[in-house]
């Protein structure tokens, strides 16, 4: 759980609050979970109990942990902490902030580190470690399958609506005949309506023209009679 450098030049009690803070504050340690006790963290890194006794006071001083008489010690209120820890966090940045000025780093520089480093925590997923597009990616797999899924039910319900429409067809079917055969006797008794009414009027024509005939014929002889008497008197006269 807690992992020591012996070449860092910070007392080992400093180290081993800093590596409890940073468990509490990433939540590998929650809230009101029981702390290691003094014993057993003493055997696991191969102390003395004074130094490991030494950090949890400094931790309950500093209102990460609090203690319960007979029972141990437990993390505290995990908003506490977070607050807290962005304190110090803020301090440190102050201070390297102040050694870039020193140094002549521009803030520009500072500015594009920071950038960054957000962004590429924007990107991964709290829990997971993945990024936005290899979660994307493990999506797409799940929306084809719920598509693959789709068209069965699609198909189905086509292929149910198909003899609804077929039948709907059928039944407009007989209607349209019947209304065609109501129609057709419509049709021829018009037609005969319409044929006396023709004949009628044929008749006033034909008798127009009959009587026609014979003041055409009466002309035609009238003609030829003036045609042979023209005709006697030439020769008379010759």
């Amino acid at each position: 759980m807690i992992l020591l450098d012996y070449r860092d030049r910070r007392p080992i009690y400093e180290q081993i609050v800093e590596r409890f803070v940073e468990l509490m504050v990433t939540g590998v340690m929650p809230q009101d979970s029981q702390m290691p006790s003094v014993r057993s963290m003493a055997m696991e890194l191969s102390i003395n109990p004074n130094t490991i006794q030494r950090a949890y006071a400094e931790l309950e001083r500093q209102g990460y942990i609090y203690s319960v008489k007979g029972k141990g010690s437990f993390v505290a209120e995990n908003r506490h902490i977070m607050e807290r820890r962005g304190e110090e966090m803020l301090q440190e940045f102050r201070a390297l902030a102040e050694q870039a000025r020193s140094l002549g780093l521009e803030k520009e520089r500072l500015f594009a580190v920071i950038s960054a480093v957000y962004e590429k925590i924007t990107e991964e997923e709290p829990g997971t470690g993945g990024t936005q597009s290899q979660l994307l990616g493990q999506a797409q797999p799940k929306a084809e399958a719920a598509e693959l899924q789709k068209q069965p039910k699609a198909e189905e319900a086509e292929l149910q609506a198909q003899p609804k429409e077929e039948a709907a067809e059928l039944q407009k079917q007989p209607k349209a005949k019947e209304a065609e055969l109501q129609a057709q006797p419509k049709e021829e008794a018009a037609k005969l309506q319409k044929q006396p009414k023709a004949k009628e009027a044929e008749l006033p024509v034909r008798q127009q023209a009959e009587r026609r005939q014979p003041a055409a014929e009466e002309n035609d002889v009238t003609q030829s009679a003036g045609y042979g008497k023209a005709l006697r008197e030439e020769g008379e006269t010759s």
